[in-house]
Protein backbone atom coordinates (compact mmCIF):
# COMPACT_ATOMS: atom_id res chain seq x y z
CA UNK A 1 0.00 0.00 0.00
CA UNK A 2 1.33 3.32 -1.30
CA UNK A 3 1.54 5.94 1.51
CA UNK A 4 1.20 9.58 0.59
CA UNK A 5 2.85 12.43 1.61
CA UNK A 6 1.43 15.49 1.58
CA UNK A 7 3.74 17.27 -1.90
CA UNK A 8 1.32 14.63 -3.20
CA UNK A 9 -1.71 15.85 -2.14
CA UNK A 10 -0.37 19.35 -3.13
CA UNK A 11 0.63 18.24 -6.37
CA UNK A 12 -2.86 16.80 -7.08
CA UNK A 13 -4.81 19.77 -5.83
CA UNK A 14 -2.74 22.45 -7.60
CA UNK A 15 -1.47 24.12 -4.19
CA UNK A 16 1.59 24.12 -2.13
CA UNK A 17 2.68 22.02 0.31
CA UNK A 18 2.08 24.68 3.00
CA UNK A 19 -1.69 25.07 1.95
CA UNK A 20 -2.15 21.22 2.52
CA UNK A 21 -0.64 21.64 5.97
CA UNK A 22 -3.09 24.57 6.75
CA UNK A 23 -5.96 22.72 5.68
CA UNK A 24 -4.61 19.76 7.78
CA UNK A 25 -4.32 21.42 10.38
CA UNK A 26 -7.81 23.25 10.43
CA UNK A 27 -6.17 26.91 9.92
CA UNK A 28 -9.27 28.65 9.18
CA UNK A 29 -7.91 31.32 6.62
CA UNK A 30 -8.06 29.28 3.90
CA UNK A 31 -10.26 30.49 0.72
CA UNK A 32 -13.12 27.79 0.89
CA UNK A 33 -12.92 26.18 -3.29
CA UNK A 34 -9.36 25.90 -1.84
CA UNK A 35 -10.13 24.11 0.80
CA UNK A 36 -12.63 21.91 -1.02
CA UNK A 37 -9.69 21.18 -3.72
CA UNK A 38 -7.58 19.88 -1.08
CA UNK A 39 -9.79 18.14 0.60
CA UNK A 40 -10.42 16.43 -2.53
CA UNK A 41 -7.27 15.34 -3.15
CA UNK A 42 -7.09 14.31 0.20
CA UNK A 43 -10.22 11.59 -0.38
CA UNK A 44 -8.53 10.55 -3.86
CA UNK A 45 -5.19 9.58 -2.59
CA UNK A 46 -6.90 8.24 1.13
CA UNK A 47 -4.23 10.32 2.97
CA UNK A 48 -2.91 10.31 6.38
CA UNK A 49 -1.80 12.80 8.29
CA UNK A 50 1.68 10.82 9.74
CA UNK A 51 0.82 11.55 13.57
CA UNK A 52 4.30 10.14 15.12
CA UNK A 53 6.12 12.58 13.03
CA UNK A 54 3.42 15.40 14.04
CA UNK A 55 4.10 14.62 17.56
CA UNK A 56 7.22 14.45 17.16
CA UNK A 57 7.80 17.81 15.72
CA UNK A 58 5.61 19.46 19.05
CA UNK A 59 7.50 17.70 21.82
CA UNK A 60 4.45 15.14 22.37
CA UNK A 61 4.18 11.53 22.46
CA UNK A 62 0.85 11.55 21.15
CA UNK A 63 -0.69 9.08 24.41
CA UNK A 64 -2.52 10.62 27.44
CA UNK A 65 -3.49 8.46 30.39
CA UNK A 66 -6.92 7.49 31.94
CA UNK A 67 -6.47 6.22 35.21
CA UNK A 68 -9.26 4.75 37.58
CA UNK A 69 -9.85 3.18 41.16
CA UNK A 70 -11.23 0.21 39.99
CA UNK A 71 -11.72 -1.28 36.24
CA UNK A 72 -14.08 -4.23 37.30
CA UNK A 73 -16.06 -1.51 38.52
CA UNK A 74 -18.38 -1.56 35.41
CA UNK A 75 -18.95 2.18 35.48
CA UNK A 76 -15.26 2.80 34.66
CA UNK A 77 -15.03 0.47 31.77
CA UNK A 78 -17.69 1.90 30.19
CA UNK A 79 -16.38 5.71 30.83
CA UNK A 80 -13.10 4.06 29.61
CA UNK A 81 -14.59 3.43 26.08
CA UNK A 82 -15.68 6.66 25.51
CA UNK A 83 -12.50 8.49 26.58
CA UNK A 84 -10.75 6.14 24.27
CA UNK A 85 -13.40 6.77 21.21
CA UNK A 86 -13.15 10.47 22.02
CA UNK A 87 -9.39 10.57 22.02
CA UNK A 88 -8.90 8.43 18.81
CA UNK A 89 -10.39 11.97 17.09
CA UNK A 90 -7.89 13.84 18.21
CA UNK A 91 -5.08 10.92 17.34
CA UNK A 92 -4.31 10.36 20.98
CA UNK A 93 -3.63 6.91 22.06
CA UNK A 94 -5.07 6.19 25.51
CA UNK A 95 -2.56 4.32 28.50
CA UNK A 96 -5.51 2.83 30.89
CA UNK A 97 -4.35 2.28 34.49
CA UNK A 98 -5.60 1.34 37.69
CA UNK A 99 -4.42 2.93 40.76
CA UNK A 100 -7.03 0.95 43.65
CA UNK A 101 -7.70 4.12 45.06
CA UNK A 102 -4.66 4.04 46.57
CA UNK A 103 -2.45 6.92 47.43
CA UNK A 104 0.83 6.19 46.83
CA UNK A 105 -0.63 4.97 43.02
CA UNK A 106 -2.57 8.05 42.73
CA UNK A 107 0.60 10.00 43.14
CA UNK A 108 2.77 8.26 40.90
CA UNK A 109 0.17 8.46 37.87
CA UNK A 110 -0.70 12.46 38.86
CA UNK A 111 2.76 13.24 38.21
CA UNK A 112 2.80 11.88 35.14
CA UNK A 113 3.68 7.67 35.49
CA UNK A 114 7.06 8.04 34.07
CA UNK A 115 8.76 11.23 32.44
CA UNK A 116 7.74 11.90 28.64
CA UNK A 117 5.14 8.72 28.33
CA UNK A 118 2.43 10.95 28.55
CA UNK A 119 0.89 14.31 26.98
CA UNK A 120 -1.55 14.42 29.93
CA UNK A 121 -3.49 12.36 32.32
CA UNK A 122 -7.48 12.18 32.82
CA UNK A 123 -7.86 10.93 36.87
CA UNK A 124 -10.29 9.95 38.90
CA UNK A 125 -8.77 9.99 42.42
CA UNK A 126 -10.10 8.48 45.64
CA UNK A 127 -7.39 9.01 48.14
CA UNK A 128 -5.22 12.05 46.75
CA UNK A 129 -6.44 15.59 47.52
CA UNK A 130 -6.33 19.17 46.54
CA UNK A 131 -3.38 19.79 48.77
CA UNK A 132 -1.55 16.79 47.10
CA UNK A 133 -2.20 17.80 43.77
CA UNK A 134 -1.33 21.39 43.88
CA UNK A 135 2.26 19.91 45.01
CA UNK A 136 2.51 18.33 41.81
CA UNK A 137 3.05 20.46 38.44
CA UNK A 138 4.15 19.41 35.07
CA UNK A 139 1.59 17.27 33.33
CA UNK A 140 -1.78 18.60 31.93
CA UNK A 141 -4.59 17.27 34.03
CA UNK A 142 -7.95 16.68 33.86
CA UNK A 143 -9.96 14.93 37.35
CA UNK A 144 -13.31 13.35 37.22
CA UNK A 145 -15.31 12.03 40.40
CA UNK A 146 -15.68 14.48 43.65
CA UNK A 147 -12.51 13.58 45.97
CA UNK A 148 -11.18 16.73 43.92
CA UNK A 149 -13.46 19.25 43.22
CA UNK A 150 -12.51 23.49 42.91
CA UNK A 151 -9.37 22.11 43.06
CA UNK A 152 -6.06 22.99 41.55
CA UNK A 153 -6.84 20.77 38.14
CA UNK A 154 -9.91 20.98 36.03
CA UNK A 155 -12.96 18.92 36.96
CA UNK A 156 -16.05 17.30 35.18
CA UNK A 157 -18.68 15.92 37.28
CA UNK A 158 -22.08 15.53 37.60
CA UNK A 159 -24.72 16.88 40.15
CA UNK A 160 -24.74 13.53 43.24
CA UNK A 161 -27.04 15.42 45.41
CA UNK A 162 -29.54 16.40 42.62
CA UNK A 163 -29.21 12.84 40.62
CA UNK A 164 -29.68 11.19 44.32
CA UNK A 165 -32.69 13.45 45.40
CA UNK A 166 -34.65 12.10 42.05
CA UNK A 167 -34.54 8.52 42.39
CA UNK A 168 -35.18 8.68 46.15
CA UNK A 169 -38.03 10.63 44.91
CA UNK A 170 -39.03 8.36 42.43
CA UNK A 171 -39.11 5.90 44.88
CA UNK A 172 -41.05 8.08 46.95
CA UNK A 173 -43.42 8.97 44.52
CA UNK A 174 -44.15 5.18 44.27
CA UNK A 175 -45.63 4.99 47.71
CA UNK A 176 -42.99 3.51 49.20
CA UNK A 177 -42.36 4.51 53.02
CA UNK A 178 -39.55 2.41 54.32
CA UNK A 179 -36.66 3.63 51.88
CA UNK A 180 -33.44 2.03 52.49
CA UNK A 181 -29.68 3.36 51.12
CA UNK A 182 -26.98 1.13 50.35
CA UNK A 183 -23.26 2.20 49.85
CA UNK A 184 -22.84 4.89 52.43
CA UNK A 185 -19.17 5.40 53.63
CA UNK A 186 -17.57 7.51 56.52
CA UNK A 187 -13.94 7.28 55.27
CA UNK A 188 -12.04 10.33 53.19
CA UNK A 189 -12.52 8.13 49.78
CA UNK A 190 -16.63 8.25 50.13
CA UNK A 191 -17.05 11.62 48.47
CA UNK A 192 -19.77 10.15 46.23
CA UNK A 193 -21.39 7.99 48.78
CA UNK A 194 -22.16 11.49 50.74
CA UNK A 195 -23.34 12.99 48.05
CA UNK A 196 -25.26 10.59 47.29
CA UNK A 197 -26.27 10.26 50.79
CA UNK A 198 -27.38 13.91 51.44
CA UNK A 199 -29.64 13.45 48.30
CA UNK A 200 -31.49 10.80 49.64
CA UNK A 201 -31.59 12.48 52.96
CA UNK A 202 -33.32 15.53 51.15
CA UNK A 203 -35.55 13.75 49.57
CA UNK A 204 -37.04 11.55 52.31
CA UNK A 205 -37.68 15.02 53.79
CA UNK A 206 -39.14 16.26 50.81
CA UNK A 207 -42.18 13.55 50.71
CA UNK A 208 -42.25 14.02 54.88
CA UNK A 209 -40.83 10.65 55.57
CA UNK A 210 -38.31 10.18 58.47
CA UNK A 211 -34.82 9.34 57.75
CA UNK A 212 -34.24 6.41 60.45
CA UNK A 213 -29.96 5.56 60.60
CA UNK A 214 -31.03 1.81 60.71
CA UNK A 215 -32.22 1.88 57.12
CA UNK A 216 -28.57 3.20 55.97
CA UNK A 217 -26.56 0.39 55.16
CA UNK A 218 -22.60 1.20 54.77
CA UNK A 219 -20.71 -0.35 52.27
CA UNK A 220 -16.98 -0.62 52.41
CA UNK A 221 -16.61 -1.16 48.46
CA UNK A 222 -19.42 -0.91 45.95
CA UNK A 223 -19.18 -4.88 44.62
CA UNK A 224 -21.87 -6.67 43.97
CA UNK A 225 -20.63 -8.81 46.98
CA UNK A 226 -21.27 -5.52 49.50
CA UNK A 227 -24.67 -5.10 47.68
CA UNK A 228 -25.82 -8.41 48.63
CA UNK A 229 -24.02 -8.36 52.22
CA UNK A 230 -25.73 -5.05 52.86
CA UNK A 231 -29.53 -5.80 51.70
CA UNK A 232 -28.95 -9.63 54.13
CA UNK A 233 -28.23 -7.23 57.09
CA UNK A 234 -31.39 -4.38 56.11
CA UNK A 235 -33.61 -7.56 55.43
CA UNK A 236 -32.83 -8.67 59.47
CA UNK A 237 -32.65 -5.84 61.06
CA UNK A 238 -35.97 -5.34 62.27
CA UNK A 239 -37.22 -2.40 60.05
CA UNK A 240 -37.45 -4.37 56.42
CA UNK A 241 -37.61 -1.62 54.16
CA UNK A 242 -40.03 -1.72 51.48
CA UNK A 243 -37.93 -0.25 48.60
CA UNK A 244 -33.84 0.56 48.66
CA UNK A 245 -31.52 3.02 46.86
CA UNK A 246 -28.16 1.59 46.07
CA UNK A 247 -25.55 3.98 45.41
CA UNK A 248 -24.13 2.23 42.11
CA UNK A 249 -25.63 -0.33 39.91
CA UNK A 250 -23.41 -3.13 41.67
CA UNK A 251 -24.43 -2.49 44.81
CA UNK A 252 -28.11 -3.09 42.99
CA UNK A 253 -27.57 -5.50 40.84
CA UNK A 254 -26.20 -7.75 44.61
CA UNK A 255 -28.77 -6.06 46.68
CA UNK A 256 -31.92 -7.89 43.76
CA UNK A 257 -29.59 -11.35 43.97
CA UNK A 258 -29.43 -11.33 48.09
CA UNK A 259 -33.87 -10.48 47.71
CA UNK A 260 -34.25 -13.19 45.19
CA UNK A 261 -32.81 -15.77 47.84
CA UNK A 262 -35.08 -14.25 49.93
CA UNK A 263 -38.28 -15.31 48.42
CA UNK A 264 -39.31 -11.76 47.82
CA UNK A 265 -40.34 -10.16 44.80
CA UNK A 266 -39.06 -6.45 43.26
CA UNK A 267 -40.61 -4.50 42.75
CA UNK A 268 -43.88 -6.48 44.54
CA UNK A 269 -42.29 -6.77 48.04
CA UNK A 270 -38.94 -4.32 47.81
CA UNK A 271 -38.54 -1.90 44.93
CA UNK A 272 -34.67 -1.76 43.61
CA UNK A 273 -32.83 1.21 42.32
CA UNK A 274 -29.63 2.12 41.10
CA UNK A 275 -27.04 4.60 40.16
CA UNK A 276 -24.52 4.70 36.99
CA UNK A 277 -26.85 2.92 33.88
CA UNK A 278 -24.22 0.50 33.47
CA UNK A 279 -25.18 -1.92 30.25
CA UNK A 280 -25.72 -4.87 33.27
CA UNK A 281 -28.64 -3.54 34.68
CA UNK A 282 -30.48 -3.57 31.31
CA UNK A 283 -30.49 -6.94 31.40
CA UNK A 284 -30.90 -7.85 34.88
CA UNK A 285 -34.41 -9.51 35.69
CA UNK A 286 -35.86 -7.61 36.79
CA UNK A 287 -34.20 -4.81 34.65
CA UNK A 288 -32.38 -2.17 37.24
CA UNK A 289 -34.12 1.43 37.67
CA UNK A 290 -31.37 3.75 37.82
CA UNK A 291 -29.78 6.96 37.48
CA UNK A 292 -28.27 7.37 33.83
CA UNK A 293 -24.93 9.82 33.80
CA UNK A 294 -23.80 10.84 30.66
CA UNK A 295 -20.95 9.06 30.22
CA UNK A 296 -20.37 10.35 26.75
CA UNK A 297 -20.55 13.09 27.32
CA UNK A 298 -18.40 13.35 30.67
CA UNK A 299 -15.50 11.79 28.76
CA UNK A 300 -15.63 14.40 25.99
CA UNK A 301 -15.52 17.17 28.14
CA UNK A 302 -12.55 16.02 30.12
CA UNK A 303 -10.87 15.18 26.36
CA UNK A 304 -12.06 18.44 25.68
CA UNK A 305 -10.43 20.29 28.15
CA UNK A 306 -7.27 18.00 27.87
CA UNK A 307 -6.64 19.06 24.73
CA UNK A 308 -6.99 22.39 25.69
CA UNK A 309 -4.15 22.42 27.98
CA UNK A 310 -2.33 20.44 26.45
CA UNK A 311 -2.52 22.97 23.45
CA UNK A 312 -3.45 26.08 24.77
CA UNK A 313 -2.82 28.07 28.34
CA UNK A 314 -1.92 25.75 30.99
CA UNK A 315 -2.10 28.69 32.76
CA UNK A 316 -5.36 29.56 33.07
CA UNK A 317 -7.98 29.22 36.54
CA UNK A 318 -9.32 25.60 36.57
CA UNK A 319 -12.57 25.34 34.93
CA UNK A 320 -15.58 23.28 36.29
CA UNK A 321 -17.87 21.27 34.49
CA UNK A 322 -21.03 19.53 34.99
CA UNK A 323 -22.33 16.86 32.67
CA UNK A 324 -25.82 16.08 32.83
CA UNK A 325 -27.91 12.99 33.69
CA UNK A 326 -31.18 11.51 33.49
CA UNK A 327 -33.94 9.46 35.57
CA UNK A 328 -33.94 6.02 34.08
CA UNK A 329 -36.79 4.23 35.46
CA UNK A 330 -37.37 0.08 34.88
CA UNK A 331 -38.98 -2.87 36.13
CA UNK A 332 -37.11 -3.13 39.36
CA UNK A 333 -39.00 -0.26 40.50
CA UNK A 334 -42.06 0.03 38.15
CA UNK A 335 -42.99 -3.99 37.48
CA UNK A 336 -43.38 -5.72 34.25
Amino acid sequence: MVRHRLKDVAERAGVSVKTVSNVVNGYVHVRPDTRARVEEAIAELNYRPNLSARNLRKGRTGIIAFAVPELDIPYFAELARHVVTAAAELGWTVLIDQTGGGHEQERVVASGITEHLIDGLILSPLALTAEDLAGLAGTPMVLLGERVDHGPADHVGIDNVGAARAITAHLAGLGRRRIAAIGSQRTPEGASARLRLAGYTAALADAGLPHDERLVAPATAWHRADGAAAMRALLTSGVRPDAVFCFNDTLALGALRALHEAGLRVPEDVAVAGFDDIEDGRFSVPTLSTIAPDKERIARLAVELLAGRIDGDRTAPPRELSAPWSLAPRESTLGR
